[in-house]
């Protein structure tokens, strides 16, 4: 054998030689995912650490956050299938254990954009009678209508015959506190209304799968019997557009089974001291340049409307 023959590197050692850069490689790759589990456990640690030692309204609103925020990333998330439009997110951080349920704003009615009918249908499936139900739609209508020459005079006179130190609006309700300032309307039917109804869908439309059944008798000719069928059938078939004609007729107006870029976030945090808190918020995703923007924030809430209790009452 000749010196450049022996000299020659031979085909192993650099089978041997790729195979030791494999092996550098990937413990390289694990030593940097160790050290991102390091840094997120570090994370986590001193998030809860900073959480111990802030106040109690402090340490609230940081969970409230977390969990709009949690929600709001669920919801924007990229999918390869259908988005549900309601669910829950639950995490616990520092001492505290917190449920987030969230649900599309179309699943109420919108005081702006309801037509009369789905309003007196809506005040008559509270306990208000025909005629109640009806003058109630006639001054919601009143005090949202932009006026016009000559056409406000007679719902302006109302307010000024009443006393009221004000006069309707005149435009979209602002806030949903300002259906206790609609004149006519009776005080208990007001309390009943109030958390099923919203400002911030823009749109008529009720979301009927994610409903409750109070808002669902609404919509036109709805009646105590075909509200009872469509209740004892909307989970049990695919919650899409092609189901409603088979849920509720061919000609339903008002019904819809999209979500809302409008989403209403009820945050729930148990301490393991016992005390328990939550809080609803309601958030616009995809607003702008940010992820989501709040439109409203409203701490210690009661209890919402139970959708199983709340399909009993109207039988």
């Amino acid at each position: 054998m000749t010196a450049a023959a022996r000299a020659r590197p031979s085909r192993p050692p650099r089978r041997a030689g790729r195979e030791g850069f494999v092996i550098v490689a990937v413990l390289w790759i694990l030593i940097v995912l160790s050290t991102l589990v390091a840094i997120y456990s570090i994370y986590v640690g001193n998030s809860a650490q900073a959480l111990a030692v802030m106040g109690d309204g402090l340490q609230v609103e940081t969970l409230v956050s977390t969990g709009v925020e949690l929600t709001a990333y669920r919801l924007t998330a990229p999918t390869t299938g259908p988005r549900p439009t309601r669910g829950v997110v639950r995490f616990r951080l520092g001492a505290a254990n917190v449920v987030a349920s969230y649900v599309p704003e179309n699943a109420r009615l919108d005081l702006n954009a309801a037509t009369k009918d789905m309003l007196a249908g809506f005040f008559a499936g509270l306990g208000a009678s025909a005629e109640e139900a009806d003058w109630s739609a006639d001054r919601i209508i009143g005090w949202r209508t932009v006026p016009k020459r000559g056409t406000q005079a007679a719902e302006d006179e109302l307010y000024r015959t009443a006393g009221r130190p004000y006069l309707p609006r005149g435009a979209a309700f602002a806030h949903l506190s300002e259906l206790w300032l609609v004149h006519g309307l009776p005080p208990a039917l007001i309390e009943r209304a109030m958390p099923f109804v919203t400002i911030y869908t823009g749109k008529p439309e009720i979301n009927v799968f994610d409903a409750p059944p109070e808002v669902i008798a609404a919509l036109p000719g709805m009646s105590p019997s075909r509200l009872n069928s469509f209740l004892s059938r909307r989970e049990t078939i695919p919650q899409d557009a092609d189901a409603l004609p088979l849920l509720l007729g061919p000609d339903q107006a008002g019904a819809t089974a999209e979500g809302s870029p409008a989403v209403r976030v009820r945050v729930q945090i148990a301490f393991d001291n016992g005390r328990k808190t939550a809080s609803e918020v309601v958030v616009l995703l995809g607003a702008d340049s940010e992820p989501f923007r709040v439109l409203s924030w409203q701490n210690d809430v009661d209890a919402g409307p139970d959708r199983a209790q709340a399909a009993t009452r109207l039988r």
